[in-house]
């Protein structure tokens, strides 16, 4: 019994991570990612990426299924959203969210519970907001609506109102972390919770949270964008964000990637955060 206690309570804490990569490096994402993550809109521009898609449904692959807001700037066309979630049938689907409004995110949220989706979809929110008590009340909107799973992204400005570090992109990080531990403490959120922490601005930000159960999946580009720049990770992480996005190199050639940079920089994200 007590060997089950700690497999159960290790089992827990596992948190599954996805690297948003370009189109050339799809198939040999499933070798260094724990899940795929999928960006609709890009179903509807190529149909590779729509067949890879499909054949990681058949494979039996986990998927979690964006709005493409952070893309797009605004969530993907909602009769696009769900004919895509009907068609691939996502593990997880992240509710269209506006950026940085908590009433107009909690308002989209009410609307898509109504929805029904195909068995085995499960909808998931993301928390916006302008201030700390904005997030607060934004994450009990969505545990009163019934969501079981919440989102908090990388890049919220209020973050950096929260820790005026000089560096913005650290203190991004630790913004994050100060409005994920602050929810805690006030009881927003417990460690038997279920949180997916959307991209970062520096690698080392997720192995700040040991000891925070609630973090459950991750998904970032950061490992691969750093090499696409040809930033190779230092031991203890990076003190600024890539500036490369997956809009810009998701055509990209392969014979362009530097492959041992990208095996270091993968290999190195998980040893600094010790995932």
């Amino acid at each position: 019994p007590q060997l089950l206690v700690i497999f159960i309570t290790n089992l827990k804490v596992m948190i599954k991570i996805s690297h948003e990569a370009p189109y050339c490096l799809l198939e040999d994402s499933r070798q260094f990612n724990d899940y795929d993550y999928c960006l609709p809109h890009l179903l509807d521009e190529d149909p590779g990426y729509r067949d890879y898609f499909l054949q990681s449904k058949k494979e039996g692959r986990y998927i979690i299924m964006d709005n493409s807001l952070h893309e797009l700037g605004e969530a993907y066309d909602h009769s696009r959203l769900i004919h895509w979630i009907n068609e691939i049938r996502p593990n997880e689907f992240i509710v269209p969210d506006v950026w940085e409004n908590a009433d107009e995110s909690v308002v989209n949220a009410t609307i898509w519970n109504l929805y029904d989706f195909p068995e085995g979809v499960e909808k998931v929110a993301v928390v916006q907001a302008k201030t700390i008590h904005e997030a607060a009340e934004c994450a009990k909107a969505y545990k009163d609506l019934g969501y079981d799973k919440i989102c908090f992204s990388y890049g919220a400005s209020y973050y950096n109102d929260i820790c005026p570090h000089p560096n913005k992109d650290l203190g991004k990080a630790l913004g994050r972390l100060y409005v994920i531990t602050a929810l805690m403490k006030m009881g927003y959120l417990k460690q038997d919770d279920r949180v997916h922490l959307l991209g970062c601005a520096v690698p080392q930000e997720f192995g700040w949270y040991k000891g925070i159960n609630c973090i459950e999946s991750i998904d970032t580009s950061n490992p691969v964008m750093a090499t696409l720049e040809g930033t190779r990770y230092n031991l203890w992480g990076l003190d600024k964000k890539p500036k490369a996005n997956i809009n810009d190199y998701f055509y990209m050639a392969g014979e362009d990637i530097n492959y041992e940079l990208l095996d270091s920089n993968l290999r190195l994200f998980r040893e600094i955060n010790d995932l």
